[in-house]
Protein backbone atom coordinates (compact mmCIF):
# COMPACT_ATOMS: atom_id res chain seq x y z
CA UNK A 1 0.00 0.00 0.00
CA UNK A 2 1.71 3.39 -0.94
CA UNK A 3 1.63 6.14 1.00
CA UNK A 4 0.44 9.67 0.01
CA UNK A 5 2.59 12.67 1.08
CA UNK A 6 2.05 16.61 0.55
CA UNK A 7 2.61 16.77 -3.20
CA UNK A 8 4.29 13.83 -3.57
CA UNK A 9 4.11 9.65 -3.58
CA UNK A 10 6.04 7.65 -1.32
CA UNK A 11 5.49 4.14 -1.95
CA UNK A 12 6.53 1.50 1.01
CA UNK A 13 4.96 -2.04 -0.13
CA UNK A 14 3.82 -0.44 -3.27
CA UNK A 15 2.28 -1.34 -6.79
CA UNK A 16 5.18 -2.05 -9.80
CA UNK A 17 3.87 0.13 -12.00
CA UNK A 18 2.87 3.37 -11.09
CA UNK A 19 1.24 6.73 -12.17
CA UNK A 20 2.72 9.27 -11.15
CA UNK A 21 0.82 11.83 -9.42
CA UNK A 22 0.68 15.43 -10.50
CA UNK A 23 0.81 18.18 -7.25
CA UNK A 24 -1.15 21.17 -7.39
CA UNK A 25 2.32 22.94 -8.37
CA UNK A 26 1.85 20.92 -11.99
CA UNK A 27 4.66 19.11 -10.59
CA UNK A 28 4.72 15.03 -11.26
CA UNK A 29 7.00 13.63 -8.07
CA UNK A 30 7.71 10.47 -6.86
CA UNK A 31 9.79 8.73 -4.79
CA UNK A 32 11.76 5.33 -5.59
CA UNK A 33 13.33 2.56 -3.12
CA UNK A 34 16.46 2.06 -4.77
CA UNK A 35 17.59 -1.48 -3.00
CA UNK A 36 20.31 -4.14 -3.62
CA UNK A 37 19.03 -4.98 -7.37
CA UNK A 38 15.98 -3.22 -7.70
CA UNK A 39 14.49 -0.24 -8.35
CA UNK A 40 10.68 -0.06 -6.46
CA UNK A 41 8.25 0.75 -8.06
CA UNK A 42 10.19 0.07 -11.29
CA UNK A 43 7.67 1.46 -13.88
CA UNK A 44 6.59 4.66 -13.52
CA UNK A 45 4.35 6.55 -16.30
CA UNK A 46 4.40 10.12 -16.70
CA UNK A 47 2.94 13.06 -19.11
CA UNK A 48 5.03 14.20 -21.50
CA UNK A 49 5.56 18.14 -21.22
CA UNK A 50 4.99 18.32 -17.25
CA UNK A 51 8.11 18.55 -14.84
CA UNK A 52 8.92 15.48 -12.89
CA UNK A 53 10.26 15.43 -9.83
CA UNK A 54 11.95 11.88 -8.94
CA UNK A 55 13.46 11.54 -5.55
CA UNK A 56 15.46 7.85 -5.91
CA UNK A 57 16.04 6.66 -1.84
CA UNK A 58 18.93 3.89 -1.28
CA UNK A 59 17.69 1.73 1.38
CA UNK A 60 20.99 -0.10 0.97
CA UNK A 61 23.91 1.27 3.60
CA UNK A 62 26.92 -0.12 2.13
CA UNK A 63 26.71 -0.49 -1.37
CA UNK A 64 26.47 2.77 -3.31
CA UNK A 65 23.51 3.23 -6.37
CA UNK A 66 23.02 5.31 -9.53
CA UNK A 67 20.39 6.16 -11.30
CA UNK A 68 20.61 6.30 -15.31
CA UNK A 69 18.64 7.44 -18.26
CA UNK A 70 20.08 8.08 -21.32
CA UNK A 71 18.15 8.26 -24.61
CA UNK A 72 19.90 10.89 -27.20
CA UNK A 73 16.78 10.88 -29.26
CA UNK A 74 14.30 11.94 -26.42
CA UNK A 75 16.97 14.57 -24.73
CA UNK A 76 16.89 12.13 -21.60
CA UNK A 77 20.57 12.12 -20.59
CA UNK A 78 20.51 11.97 -16.39
CA UNK A 79 23.09 10.45 -14.68
CA UNK A 80 22.89 10.82 -10.41
CA UNK A 81 24.41 8.92 -8.14
CA UNK A 82 23.38 7.75 -5.04
CA UNK A 83 25.40 6.97 -1.91
CA UNK A 84 23.90 3.91 0.26
CA UNK A 85 21.56 5.07 2.51
CA UNK A 86 21.33 8.32 0.99
CA UNK A 87 18.60 10.17 -1.83
CA UNK A 88 19.01 12.04 -4.67
CA UNK A 89 16.43 14.07 -6.38
CA UNK A 90 16.14 14.32 -10.31
CA UNK A 91 14.07 17.22 -12.05
CA UNK A 92 13.57 17.06 -15.38
CA UNK A 93 10.40 17.73 -18.28
CA UNK A 94 9.68 14.65 -20.88
CA UNK A 95 9.00 16.22 -24.15
CA UNK A 96 9.59 12.56 -26.23
CA UNK A 97 6.63 10.00 -25.94
CA UNK A 98 7.99 6.75 -25.20
CA UNK A 99 9.32 3.87 -22.55
CA UNK A 100 12.90 4.54 -21.66
CA UNK A 101 15.53 2.73 -19.07
CA UNK A 102 15.98 3.57 -15.71
CA UNK A 103 18.91 1.47 -14.26
CA UNK A 104 21.89 1.26 -12.36
CA UNK A 105 25.24 0.36 -13.48
CA UNK A 106 27.11 -0.23 -10.69
CA UNK A 107 29.54 -2.73 -10.43
CA UNK A 108 32.43 -4.88 -8.76
CA UNK A 109 35.21 -6.52 -11.11
CA UNK A 110 34.71 -9.82 -12.20
CA UNK A 111 30.78 -9.48 -11.16
CA UNK A 112 27.42 -8.70 -13.06
CA UNK A 113 26.34 -4.84 -13.26
CA UNK A 114 23.24 -4.16 -11.03
CA UNK A 115 21.53 -4.03 -14.24
CA UNK A 116 22.24 -7.04 -14.62
CA UNK A 117 21.14 -8.41 -11.70
CA UNK A 118 17.81 -6.73 -12.50
CA UNK A 119 18.11 -3.37 -11.06
CA UNK A 120 16.64 -1.93 -14.13
CA UNK A 121 13.06 0.14 -14.54
CA UNK A 122 10.71 1.74 -17.00
CA UNK A 123 10.12 5.61 -17.21
CA UNK A 124 7.08 5.63 -19.73
CA UNK A 125 6.14 9.07 -21.17
CA UNK A 126 2.65 9.53 -22.31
Amino acid sequence: MGLLMPGSLLFADSPLTVSVPVGSDGIQRAVIQADSYAFTPHHLVVTAGQPVELTFKSVTWVVPHNVIIDDPQSGLHIREEIPAGESRTIMFTPRVMGSFAIYCDKKLPFMKSHREKGQEGVLEVQ
